[in-house]
């Protein structure tokens, strides 16, 4: 699949990256504005320019090769512009930064790199003993479309005064399953909207 093709299917769905807003945890978009994305009524914001975006692109296989190092435990594989479907809702996709097989045990699972700036004390807190929220809704949905057993977050954190930390974040599929059974709910619940071209209400986040 060539990234234009990949591009253009994404658009035919949910993918990791709608997770977030669809629960209303995603600080740069609401779910109607995702709604009227998916419909065609609004163009998505192109920030692929955008210097922490290209920045981000460019470390991925970087980064790839680096948990290939620190995690010797597993095998791990890689497809461009690979997109997995949902057996049961083919509507939900996921396209992974790769795959895990542990080679003692075979059991497989997701690998997703992030890499971000911690300028905030906000952001340390975020990031200190798990990950973001808007991240979180990611894996859960990928965990789900795939069906796999366990998620590594491999993430670069940047500070300031240019010291930076690696640091692995693992999520047990059987210790989220409430978590996915919710967000696919959700999920399903917005490509209803979707596809009824029903406008939905607003989600805005618990306080």
């Amino acid at each position: 699949m060539t990234r234009e093709q990949w591009l253009e299917e994404r658009k035919k769905g949910i993918g990791g990256s709608d997770a977030a807003t669809i629960l209303g945890l995603n600080p740069y978009k609401n779910n109607i504005e995702l709604w009227e994305e998916k419909l065609g009524i609004r163009e998505a914001k192109d920030i692929s320019d955008k210097p922490y975006v290209q920045y981000g692109t460019n470390m991925e296989p970087v980064l790839r090769e680096s948990f290939k190092i620190k995690h010797p435990e597993y095998e791990v594989r890689h497809e461009e512009y690979s997109i997995m479907k949902h057996q049961k809702y083919p509507f939900l996709f996921a396209s992974l930064d790769g795959t895990l097989i542990n080679k003692e045990t075979g059991e497989i699972g997701i690998l997703e790199i992030k890499t971000t700036n911690i300028l905030q004390s906000m952001q340390k807190e975020k990031w200190k003993d798990k990950i973001p929220d808007n991240y979180y809704c990611q894996v859960l949905h990928y965990l789900n479309v795939t069906g796999y057993s366990f998620a590594d977050l491999f993430a670069e954190l940047n500070y300031e005064n240019n010291y930076q930390v690696t640091k692995t974040y693992e999520i047990l599929r059987e210790d989220v399953e409430k978590d996915i059974e919710y967000l696919q709910g959700k999920e399903i619940e917005f490509w209803n909207y979707v596809e009824t071209k029903t406008r939905p209400p607003l989600t805005l986040p618990k306080v």
